[in-house]
């Protein structure tokens, strides 16, 4: 069985967030999914099988299955137009949060995205204490969101993952700044996945674009995310939905020995 690494919101290997990616034509069982995801050991491994004339696309990071995730949506779309349907403009994948759609746009991939506003949040001592930095605003959705007051604050911190992954609330923990450069800024944390920090998180976005967008008065918007590797998202805030476009570059190709 093929597996590729792809490394997504880049132009560059080595940059972005790196994603493997099997595309199958009938589904492993989850408990094999699981264990290549694990043997893997990247933040996302995805899974996706052709049903009719969309995709049906699965994700697992090591510590379990989520239920979306952008970087490895766009790292399975550049694998499809590129080894498994060529010039195709448009790819609809079925996933756990409903039907995400990519248009390849030349070298971008653009994302169709459900917009998850995330509510706010009552700060707490232990929060600031796993952080390291009192952030001004709290927010929950499926994650912990903390705006901090400047991008140096984002580029600077140092939490404690081990207490981050103590939180009772949230599945990760994610921090952003207005930018300097870009119009925002953020880095991204799952401890609780077993990845201390994810390198571009497409699926946070889904929680930053409304925010950002009302916050800043813009619908367009460029961001970045300040992990080590770093990675470039092109964001849209378009009413309930988001769009994210980013690009991909492929890193390797392998062939997996494992029996179906």
């Amino acid at each position: 069985m093929k597996c590729y690494v792809v490394d997504a919101f880049t132009e560059n290997v080595f940059e972005g967030n790196p994603a493997a990616v099997c595309v199958m034509e009938e589904w492993l069982s989850d408990n094999l999914m699981q264990k290549i995801a694990m043997e893997n050991n990247l933040s996302e491994t995805a899974f996706a099988v052709k049903e009719g004339d969309d995709y049906r696309l699965r994700w697992f990071t090591p510590g379990g299955e989520i239920d979306l995730c952008g970087h490895a949506t766009l790292a399975t779309a550049y694998i499809i137009a590129n080894y498994y349907e060529g010039n195709v403009e448009k790819i609809t994948f079925q996933t756990m949060s409903g039907e995400l759609v990519v248009v390849k746009n030349g070298e971008l991939y653009e994302m169709d995205f459900p917009s998850r506003m995330p509510e706010p949040f009552t700060l707490t001592e232990e929060m600031i204490d796993a952080l390291g930095v009192q952030p001004i605003e709290t927010y929950l959705g499926r994650d912990l969101m903390f705006v901090l007051e400047k991008e140096g604050d984002v580029q600077n911190a140092k939490p404690d993952f081990s207490k981050i992954k103590n939180l009772p609330d949230g599945l990760g923990v994610s921090i952003t700044a207005k930018g300097e450069t870009y119009d925002f800024v953020s880095r991204c944390f799952f401890p609780k996945l077993n990845v201390n920090e994810d390198p571009v998180c497409g699926s946070a976005h889904c929680n930053f674009i409304p925010y950002w967008s009302k916050r800043l008065g813009k619908e367009k918007m460029v961001a970045r995310q300040l992990s080590e590797r770093g990675g470039t998202l092109y964001c849209k805030a378009e009413g309930d939905r988001v769009k994210i476009s980013g690009t991909a570059a492929l890193y390797s190709i392998a062939d997996l020995q494992v029996n179906h």
